[in-house]
């Protein structure tokens, strides 16, 4: 007989008859029934499971074993578990690691068997690395710096004060929790390891000015290494350098080279914009000598080959008629001796009564107007 068929042929589970009375009677069937009370739910309740429990109706050890099957019930039920969205899922069975969970509803096997570990994965942690800030250091304002983690040496033997932060969250849970012992003295050790190694090849000016960044993504990436060699399950998100200054001892006279650096660097640009001014112009002017020479040279070059052309002309007339070539070469050359030149002309066989003086220069004289 099933569970359905004793309800139907005894009693509904809440204590009034399959006929529907109110309070038991006949009458009112269609009237609405009335809700029992807890001790009568309970009491029917145990009555039904005691029914099916072995032994029948009889026997004392029914309830003990009805507070075994609740007991049993309540302990599988305890291994449903929620990881929430910032959480992941660490299943631990019999304290050894078996394998992670995502965020959602998820079920174990009940303790002691198994039991589950649900750190935050996606909280940023921040490591200090040269200093303390006032909730760390224990003051109450200010922040308190470490000289043995801050002061390194430089490639270039000088010392820098640098202070830098560390940011990481939880990559891989079991890993974090099972393959190292202290994941935050880890992460601090390891990046205090990669930046000693990245400052010791660098120059501290470098490291003061331009070269800050390039050394944050190089001690991220040395740190992310090292760590995933570990097995840390650890993820570096960030370096974030907080300060980098000479010791404080001799930050005085530093600042000072610094300045006589700085002057240095303004008299080397203004002299290489003087050169960059005065070498183009010069460069100019010598260009500009070297075509007018080359041009004059050019000149003087057709000229000589004018004269002597001509010249060369001149005496083949000459062979072929010396008389009349003396002449007119003398004509010629007398044209220009007297061209300039006043002149006067006397005739010694003029007769008497004529002027033997002809004044030429006068005769050029314009004549003024009345």
């Amino acid at each position: 007989m099933g569970i359905k068929d004793y309800i139907l042929k005894n009693q509904s589970p809440w204590g009034s008859s399959p006929s529907g009375g109110r309070n038991g009677s006949g009458t009112g069937s269609g009237s609405r029934r009335e809700p029992p009370s807890l001790d009568d739910l309970i009491s029917n309740l145990q009555k039904l499971i005691n029914k099916f429990l072995p032994g029948g109706k009889s026997g004392g050890g029914k309830p003990i074993i009805l507070g075994l099957v609740i007991l049993l019930v309540i302990w599988v039920l305890s291994g449903l578990y929620r990881v929430l969205p910032d959480e992941q899922g660490v299943v631990l069975r019999f304290g050894k690691f078996v394998n992670t969970t995502q965020p959602g509803l998820n079920y174990h096997i009940p303790f002691p068997v198994e039991r589950v570990l649900k750190p935050k994965v996606t909280k940023v942690n921040r490591i200090d690395v040269g200093f303390r800030g006032a909730s760390d250091s224990g003051r109450s304002s200010g922040i308190g710096e470490v000289p043995e983690e801050s002061l390194m040496l430089t490639g270039d033997e000088n010392i820098v004060d640098i202070n830098y932060s560390v940011f990481w969250v939880i990559k891989d849970a079991g890993k974090f929790l099972f393959n190292i012992q202290s994941p935050i003295e880890t992460v601090k050790a390891t990046s205090e390891t990669a930046m000693r190694e990245v400052i010791a090849k660098s120059e501290i000016q470098s490291i003061l000015t331009e070269g800050r960044s390039n050394i944050e993504v190089e001690v991220q990436e040395i740190t992310q290494r090292i760590l995933d060699e570990y097995g840390s399950g650890i993820q570096i998100t960030q370096v974030q350098t907080q300060k980098a200054d000479p010791p404080s001892q001799v930050i005085d006279a530093f600042r000072d080279v610094q300045a006589a650096r700085a002057d240095k660097e303004r008299s080397k640009n203004e002299a290489e914009a003087y050169a960059n001014d005065v070498i183009p112009r010069a460069r100019g002017d010598a260009e500009k000598i070297l075509q007018e020479a080359e041009a004059y040279k050019k000149e003087v070059v057709a000229t000589a080959e004018g004269e002597a052309s001509r010249f060369l002309a001149i005496y083949s007339e000459y062979k072929n008629a010396k008389q009349v070539t003396q002449e007119r070469m003398y004509l010629e050359t007398m044209e220009k001796v007297l061209a300039d030149i006043d002149k006067v002309i006397i005739d010694k066989n003029s007769g008497q009564g004529v002027v033997p003086y002809l004044p030429l220069p006068e005769l050029k004289k314009p004549r003024g107007g009345s």
